[in-house]
């Protein structure tokens, strides 16, 4: 009897490699492996990184010595500002890579988005297009807030449209905004803006690795003019609060702090007698841990910084689902700080807890949650703090509706240190 061959499927990239000459000619170059990033990213990542890809192309090769840019330019929000259209409602795939569990858009690929296109539009901005001088390093180093003002269906046309709204000496904020809207004719009006972000980046320059100077900024219109005032507002407030040493508990802040120690020793001495509407911080705890792998890079060869807060998020989510017993609905990233970078192949462990939860309002009881990544290196038993990512929800209404007894439980500290970690974060 013949014995028949097993099948053989063949498996095919869905990429374009970085080796191929599309369409071939004479005078075509390949893209440099060098801005091929990884391969996990969304499709629309990919796409503004491509974007970003060609800006660098005619700079990846300088001279040897090249020099950094010699003279500013001076710019307007107009010049590098950008729109992202995401047609849902025709396009089946993309709904499809971005549908959650609720049919609504995914916050955590979101988020990555966000970053790019925010990353984008600053290298649009402090480029010179002068492939003689050596081109800027630009890093995320924080994000300021994002808010989510209604929620993002999946079944509708959505468009970003983000510029640069503040220029420092070497930092640059950005800022974005979701808009949603039934009407065809999709605008920027108060009731159709969904969501709202504000990064921040810094530019860094790319031989010696110190701040760089970057191209001034000439707001226009009034609008312009407004954002940029509270954007320097902000930049003041950041710098006072870097340049402050730790201040002093007043006399109704020392009340606060032992109000908030006095039910934790309730939980470490008389455990039995302890308020049943209460839990210690450290019981709400979760971990996860992972390798940063080649296709998580950026076109830097780092690990891209919206990927490090799509993990942060679906780990605060999973704190925030398993703290309150119902689904949660996430409101706003209140701060994210990118203090060091992450390389591939560094062990990453992201740490959650909810630190403390506002009760004030019965129908949006809030969970506010803590994620801080570690960079850990056994090898030299070292473990450095990478990001520190600081989220708030509170729970989906239809969960709640299904359970009329639902009640959050109240988070106390039981140490002096997170008691006064929980006062930073409320005054915040």
């Amino acid at each position: 009897m013949k014995s028949s061959s097993p099948k053989c499927i063949p498996v095919v990239s869905t990429f374009a490699s970085p080796f191929d000459v599309t369409p071939p000619s004479s005078d075509s170059t390949r893209k440099p492996l060098s801005l091929w990033p990884g391969m996990y990213h969304s499709p629309v990542t990919i796409a503004l990184w491509e974007a970003r890809s060609k800006i660098f192309e005619s700079l990846l090769d300088p001279p040897k010595d090249a020099p950094p840019q010699s003279e500013l330019l001076t710019r307007t929000p107009s010049h590098s500002r950008t729109t992202i259209f995401y047609p849902f409602s025709t396009d089946y795939i993309l709904r499809e890579q971005y549908r959650d569990p609720w049919n609504e858009v995914r916050i955590g690929i979101l988020l990555e988005d966000l970053d790019a296109l925010a990353g984008t539009i600053s290298v649009k901005h402090c480029s010179d297009d002068d492939s003689t001088t050596r081109p800027l390093l630009l890093v995320t180093a924080s994000v300021d807030k994002i808010v989510l003002k209604k929620p993002i269906s999946v079944d509708t046309d959505l468009k970003i449209v983000a510029s640069v709204i503040w220029v420092g000496r070497s930092s640059i904020e950005i800022q974005l905004e979701v808009i949603q809207s039934e009407l065809e004719d999709v605008d920027a009006s108060p009731e159709s803006v969904a969501l709202t972000a504000n990064f921040i980046f810094v530019a860094r320059d790319s031989k010696t690795g110190k701040a760089a100077p970057i191209n001034r900024l000439s707001p226009e219109t009034e609008l312009e003019k407004l954002l940029f005032e509270e954007a320097e507002a902000r930049n003041n407030l950041r710098k006072k609060k870097r340049g402050g040493e730790r201040k002093e508990l007043e006399h109704g802040e020392y009340n606060k702090l032992g109000g908030l120690l006095a039910e934790g020793r309730i939980f470490s001495d008389m455990p039995a007698l302890a308020d049943r509407n209460s839990i210690l911080l450290k019981d709400t705890r979760l971990e996860n841990s992972l390798i940063c792998q080649p296709q998580q890079r950026n076109i830097h060869g780092r690990i891209f910084g919206g990927f490090l807060m799509h993990r942060a998020f679906e780990l605060a989510f999973s704190t925030a689902y398993t703290f309150a017993g119902l689904v949660p609905y996430f409101l706003e990233v209140d701060h994210v700080d990118f203090l060091r970078p992450v390389d591939v192949g560094d062990f990453l462990r992201f740490k959650s807890c909810v630190l403390y939860t506002q009760l004030d309002k019965v129908d949006c009881p809030l969970i506010n949650i803590e994620v801080v990544a570690h960079v850990t290196s056994p090898e030299i038993r070292s473990s450095e703090v990478s990001n520190t990512f600081y989220f708030k929800f509170t729970v989906r209404p239809e969960a709640k509706a299904r359970n009329n007894g639902f009640k959050l439980r109240n988070v106390v500290p039981a140490t002096e240190e997170e008691a006064r970690h929980i006062l930073d974060r409320m005054d915040a």
